[in-house]
């Protein structure tokens, strides 16, 4: 029986386990039921399908989405792995080829989703025959109502273990927090697992948040810097997704558009043309990527605010998974979030309604942040963090100019105490500013703080205002309609006249000269050998098109780097470039090398 540090060099091509990714295999190969909490490009894959080639029987994958598993199975097979998956794309024969391979015992992983488990109890009676020793559930929170993506098929997983009593399970995830973590624990039915948890930092993502005005102006400049890397554009509304892919394809830009109105076979021909590298852009709605394993994804842009925290975490984890620096773009306005909770209301289901509003607000607190955007996430998952990270636009923008606001805070909590903590933003607004507008009560205009404010615009209002919820000066109240209310540091503000210092503006997006590190492409100032990167970037694609597969697939864009950086120019050091095993040796050593030995003789 191969060690598991044996596969990972035979088969990944890796000579080192990351992160707790060896606590993890040790767990799970121990017997004990285990859960993971890994980020998004962490390595989660490996923590099950390194045991599926120890143990001598199979491993059962239960993913959420088969656009996914052809990708996954496809790039096992090129490490030499005998994988399969069951959905709805197979023919009838392939489904039975399938079947005989479960029989003879020859598949080390099989693929499936909840609802092909559980579309009957015979295929579950047949898997009990198939030696099942460990069942892999990917994207666990899809199980907790708590989560930022439930599932209904996920509450029967609890079933499987019925029927395959002896097989161990690992659920895995990259995105819950602590309500959703003892979810999973709870609807699973697991058996005092051991609970994994990784850090979620993803050092390589910078993270910014522009205004939204101007948006597709603002859009256009940061693409005219990825020059032809890969990205993916989240916007809310089938409409949105169409009309942003037709103004880019007329700027220049190569970019299909994603979402769930689309015809299959469409969206399928979309999907692919992007992990092939066909097209460099796709722009979609979150139907899009949920567990998307391209590799080389260089920035993940959101034209609108996400729905919560987990969501946008894992969505712009689908950049850098290769560990190459990478970009995460939100642009942001506040009524984001008025439009947003129309939607998060949940009939007959108020608990879970309050939930959705929460996040929404956690969501709209990230957005609006004037400390580092880095120490928010992972304190929101339950990880401490220093202060700056050196990588997000507020700590590469520093924390500009400060301003007394106390005056200001003072003339907001006056009118908040007028209209007796029952309005919003917007209504409190108007009255400081002394607004004509016909929303305005008539006896509220003889309120003493109408227009006390009107030397400021709205605009500059709103945003001091939230400065004021930042620094819990005032609060905002939950539920659908929001009113501001008085904080205990309120009253100390009104009777002591403690100062309140806020930024004298917004945040500016930092530069490119600002930045810690380079991130416009694949091809910058930090790698080697650039032209050698593109001719092996060419015939990476010229195989993987002959293959059927996506390029990543092939190698990934660190792999091909880390060729850039060692010139391997023969087998043995060919074996030494990450993410090398001997199977993809033998399968393209020799092409490659080739290439390496023709660039170093004539460069």
């Amino acid at each position: 029986m191969p060690s598991p540090l044996q596969v990972l060099e035979e088969h990944f091509g890796y000579t080192t386990f990351r992160g707790k990714q060896a606590e993890v295999i040790d767990s799970v190969l121990s017997g004990n039921d285990t859960v993971v909490l890994m980020p998004t490009g962490g390595g989660k894959s490996i923590c099950y399908q390194v045991p599926a080639m120890v143990l001598n029987g199979l491993t059962l994958v239960i993913s959420p989405l088969i656009a996914l598993m052809k990708d996954q199975v496809d790039a096992l097979r090129l490490n030499g792995i005998e994988a399969a998956f069951l959905n709805s794309s197979l023919s009838g024969v392939e489904q039975n080829q399938v079947y005989q391979q479960l029989e003879n015992g020859s598949l080390k992983l099989l693929y499936v989703s909840p609802e092909r488990l559980f579309a009957g109890n015979d295929f579950l009676e047949f898997l009990s025959r198939c030696n099942v020793q460990l069942i892999a559930v990917d994207e666990a929170h899809c199980i907790s109502q708590w989560g930022h993506d439930f599932r209904p098929e996920y509450l029967q997983l609890s079933k499987a273990r019925k029927w395959l009593k002896d097989a161990t399970m690992v659920a895995l995830t990259a995105t819950a927090d602590e309500l959703t973590r003892k979810d999973i624990l709870d609807k699973l039915g697991l058996s005092e697992p051991n609970v994994f948890v990784s850090s979620f930092n993803r050092a390589n993502i910078e993270y910014h948040v522009q205004p939204k005005q101007q948006s597709f102006d603002r859009l256009l400049d940061f693409l005219a810097t990825k020059s032809n890397d890969s990205g993916i554009i989240y916007t809310l509304s089938r409409k949105q997704t169409e009309q942003l892919s037709e103004k880019l394809n007329a700027h220049g830009f190569k970019a299909l558009p994603y979402h769930a109105g689309l015809a299959r076979e469409v969206r399928d021909q979309h999907q692919e043309a992007f992990l092939k590298d066909d097209v460099n852009i796709v722009v979609a709605t979150i139907a899009f990527g949920m567990g998307i394993d391209k590799s080389n994804v260089r920035y993940v842009v959101h034209m609108n605010m996400p729905k919560n925290i987990e969501g946008y975490y894992q969505e712009t984890g689908r950049a850098g998974r290769d560990g190459l620096d990478s970009t995460a773009l939100l642009f942001y306005t506040a009524g984001d979030l008025f439009q947003l909770k129309q939607f998060a209301m949940i009939d007959d289901n108020e608990a879970q309604s309050r939930v959705m509003l929460r996040k929404l607000d956690e969501m709209a607190a990230y957005c609006e942040l004037t400390t580092c955007r880095r120490k928010y996430l992972l304190n929101y998952f339950g990880e401490e963090a220093p202060n700056e990270c050196g990588s997000c636009d507020v700590c590469l923008n520093g924390p500009g100019e400060m301003m007394d606001a106390t005056e200001e805070a003072k003339m907001a909590l006056s009118a908040v105490i007028r209209l007796k903590e029952g309005r919003g933003i917007r209504y409190t607004v108007l009255l400081l500013t002394g607004s004509d507008s016909k929303d305005l009560r008539d006896e509220d205009t003889w309120l003493p703080t109408y227009g006390v404010g009107k030397h400021h615009s709205a605009r500059e209002w709103n945003r001091m205002i939230r400065e004021f919820i930042k620094l819990e000066v005032l609060k905002v109240s939950d539920g659908l309609y929001p009113v501001l209310q008085l904080t205990g540091m309120s009253r100390a503000i009104l009777r002591e006249g403690i100062p309140v210092m806020i930024p004298v503006k917004p945040s500016k997006p930092a530069t490119k000269k600002t930045r810690k590190t380079a991130s416009n492409s694949a091809a910058d100032s930090q790698l080697q050998h650039p032209e050698l990167f593109e001719r092996l970037r060419t015939l990476r694609k010229l195989l993987a098109t002959n293959e059927s597969v996506p390029a990543f697939v092939v190698f990934s864009d660190a792999a091909l780097r880390d060729m850039c950086e060692k010139l391997p120019r023969s087998r043995d050091e060919f074996l030494q470039v990450s993410g090398v095993g001997r199977n993809k040796l033998e399968r393209y050593g020799t092409e490659f090398l080739k290439v390496i030995d023709q660039y170093v003789v004539t460069a």
